[in-house]
Order: C-alpha cells, then structure tokens, then sequence
C-alpha cells in the first residue's frame, strides 16, 4: 500500500468514526436507524478491506461514494447563503452524479466483480461472504437514499425551488411544521451531511420566546 493510499484510507476511516459519534448529539432524523447502519457498514469495510488486503477494491468503493458527496455540500452552502439558483443547480448535478455513481457504477462494475467475477476465480470464502454482504447493504441504503433525493427534486421542480429535507430536522415534525416560514431554508441532508444548525436555531428561539413570555 503506498503512503497516499494508507493516508486516503485513514482519513476516510477517522471521518466516518466522526459520523458515528456525532450522530448521536446531532439533531435525531427519521432515516437515524439508517445513516447508523450505512455508518457502522462503512466503518467495517473500510477496517476490513484493510486488514484483508483488498485495499484496491475498497479505495474503488470509496471514490465511488466521494464522487457526490462534495456536490452536496457545496449545494447545502449556497442553500444557507441563499444563493437558491445556484442551490438548484448544484442539487441536480448532485442528483445525477449520485445516480450514476451509486445505482450505475456501484454495482455494474464494483459489485458485479466482487460478488461473480471473484467467483469464478477464487470462489466464496467467509470473509467473502462477509465483504459482499456489507457492500449489498450499501447498495440498500443507495436505493433508499435516492428515493429521498427524487422526492426533494420532485417537489423541487413543482415549486420551482430546492424544498425541506423529507426527513425533517426532528422526529416528531410535521409537513405543516416544514412550510412554515422559520423553516423554509433547512437544509436538505445525506449519507455525509450530519447538520443540525437549522433545529439548534429553532430550539434557540423558542426558548427564548418562552422567556420574554
């Protein structure tokens, strides 16, 4: 393994070990149970394709997921500067890229190799199985995820603007809750986006609104 590829493995293992942590003092989302599983996954696949040598098909699935991930943080920054055209924008981009990145490239290529062509030539082993497995609960999660995202571009392209996360920033909010005009810059979020500004704020104003009361 070169220093670069050991440094970009690092890197993406520490990040998702953040993800891990912080989720559970960042605003509690309707998809938690899932972002949990994706992270707990992604973790044990980076560990694993480390220690097992298989560095070459896990920097593959790593750059693979990396590809989108960028775009939505860019759109998520222009959304908080209300930059809305450029949000737009960004988001279909973001939109496409994940599309061809999670439900095309993903498993034509990376999961048709490990799972059928590492078959025939070296056929299953156990930690085989386990490795496919982890990377088919990823392609799960892909599917689940840009269900989410054609739902926000649906209704982005109906209202003509980027519209709230689906999930909403807490539990127990409501669509109505959502439309309101306190909430009407959230953020949408995904696999890498673990933002809560927008729910700290409200919490913030309301309790100030009961104090001054």
């Amino acid at each position: 393994m070169t220093p670069g590829l050991y440094h970009y493995y690092v890197t993406e293992l520490a990040f998702y070990w953040s993800l891990m942590f912080s989720q559970f003092t960042d605003i509690k989302r309707k998809d938690f149970l899932i972002m949990f599983i994706h992270h707990l996954a992604t973790v044990s696949l980076i560990s694993f394709s480390y220690v097992n040598n298989m560095a070459r098909v896990g920097s593959l699935v790593m750059c693979v997921h990396d590809a989108s991930d960028f775009l939505l943080e860019a759109a998520k920054l222009t959304n908080y500067a209300k930059y809305q055209r450029l949000c737009d924008f960004l988001f279909i981009v973001f939109s496409v890229a994940f599309f061809i990145t999670r439900l095309v490239i993903y498993p034509i290529w990376i999961l048709n190799s490990t799972m059928f062509e590492s078959w025939a030539i070296v056929g299953p082993y156990p930690s085989w199985w386990l490795f496919n497995i982890l990377l088919l609960v990823l392609q799960v999660l892909h599917i689940i995820w840009f269900y989410l995202i054609a739902r926000i571009a649906i209704k982005a392209m109906l209202r003509g603007k980027v519209c709230n996360d689906v999930r909403s920033d807490i539990e127990s909010s409501s669509d109505d809750e959502a439309d309101t005009p306190e909430e009407g810059h959230k953020a949408y979020h995904t696999p890498k986006g673990e933002n809560g500004t927008n729910g700290h704020y409200a919490a913030v104003k309301a309790r100030v609104q009961n104090h001054t009361s």
